[in-house]
């Protein structure tokens, strides 16, 4: 068997039709499967207004907006035209990529047609409840989390730190790393403009601390301005480049300093101008597996300050290619940015540091590797072996 004998039944709570760095890899994925002979089907809600165009076959399945955050879309699960659908479609794996209902009854589903069926892990869920008072539930969460993956033949980490934190947390018995690649033509260091930069009123001579993502509080907005805040009183000069949007914009907007620039969503070859024209990306998220803008602002040759958390612990290297500081250490996090604002030369060696070590980072590389994996336990089903009925707590 062999990649071309592969039939993936991939199933999202957000396919395309919010642009972030989960639904891109995945398309990126099923891009890969399909160019190597591979059929795929993708089972998502579906909007008249996608971010983005999406790759491969999508057939919609029901869902209601998310109370509050009506940008996001909650599956209800596999109603009978759906469960019909994949059936006709003989799916020789399941891959689930979120843990909400829909994950759930394609878990179900697998077990009934004993299709293996692997789950990949694109964020921090757990912790976001922190970011809304509501951090008591934490405990609920990981045990449904843990009912899930517990119920799957393997399931997959972007990093290697996110990879030990699921093993710390029991949630299964196989864990594996999927990565994440990154385009070194579209983030490179060539694509920095100085031009673009004094567009938006930022000097030459002008440190840019930068913040790349969607606009959400948990993506640590109020570390970020606090940071900013102590930044200012020690009387270290910078400006503030904020590139995204999000729900949390205009409260953000309010809490940073009035000559802050938010430039706003960008993609494509901006997206790369942009980052590669900061002088630094200041990232102080938890919620993170991965961290694609970490990768990225090192692909652009741009120092990375970030908190020592999953994701960008398993990307920089403290003190060669950035700084990590413990989450939430507003105090740390100042002095680690006044350090790289007041020293061109830190921040020229810790960019070319980065910049080497994406090199890592090939999108054909990764996917590959996840695709022997399916091959793997599709061989393994064939074969006779199951998941064991006890995983040990």
């Amino acid at each position: 068997m062999d990649i071309s004998d592969l039939r993936v039944a991939l199933f999202s709570g957000n396919y395309n039709y919010v642009r972030d760095g989960a639904n891109q890899a995945l398309n990126r994925l099923v891009r890969y499967l399909q160019d190597r002979g591979a059929a795929v089907r993708i089972y998502s809600p579906r909007t008249a207004t996608p971010a983005f165009p999406s790759v491969g076959k999508l057939i919609g399945v029901p869902a209601i907006p998310f109370p509050g955050r009506g940008e996001y879309l909650v599956p209800l699960g596999l109603p009978p035209r759906v469960r019909r659908d994949i059936r006709n479609f003989r799916p020789t794996i399941f891959h689930i990529s979120s843990p909400e209902i829909l994950g759930h009854r394609a878990v179900g589903l697998a077990r009934k047609l004993d299709v293996p069926v692997v789950a990949s892990v694109h964020t921090r869920f757990e912790t976001y409840f922190r970011y809304y008072n509501m951090a008591f539930v934490e405990p609920l969460i990981e045990s449904v989390l843990r009912r899930l993956y517990r119920r799957c033949d393997a399931i997959f980490a972007p990093s290697e730190s996110m990879a030990q934190t699921l093993r710390e947390q029991r949630m299964s018995y196989d864990v594996r790393i999927w990565s994440r690649g990154v385009d070194r033509e579209i983030f490179t260091p060539a694509r920095r403009d100085l031009g673009w930069r004094r567009s938006l009123g930022i000097a030459d001579d002008e440190v840019a601390i930068g913040f790349v993502g969607r606009l959400v509080m948990e993506k640590g907005l109020d570390v970020f301005a606090d940071t900013i805040d102590r930044l200012r009183a020690a009387g270290i000069r910078h400006r503030v480049l904020v590139i995204g949007k999000g729900p949390a914009e205009d409260w953000f907007e309010r809490r940073l300093p009035e000559n802050a620039v938010l430039a706003g969503f960008q993609k494509g070859a901006d997206l790369g101008r942009a980052v590669a024209s900061l002088d630094m990306l200041f990232n102080p998220s938890v919620t993170e597996t991965f961290g694609n803008v970490t990768l990225e602002a090192m692909a652009a040759g741009v120092p990375v300050v970030a908190a020592a958390a999953t994701g960008s612990s398993s990307l920089v290297a403290d003190g060669i290619n950035g700084r990590l500081i413990a989450p939430g250490a507003i105090s740390a996090f100042a002095d680690a940015l006044g350090a790289y604002c007041q020293s061109p030369e830190m921040r020229a060696a810790a960019g070319t540091a980065g910049h080497e070590l994406s090199a890592r980072y090939g999108w054909d590389e990764v996917n590959g590797a996840l695709a022997d994996d399916y091959l793997r336990l599709v061989r393994q089903r064939t074969s006779g072996a199951k998941l064991p009925f006890k995983i040990a707590r």
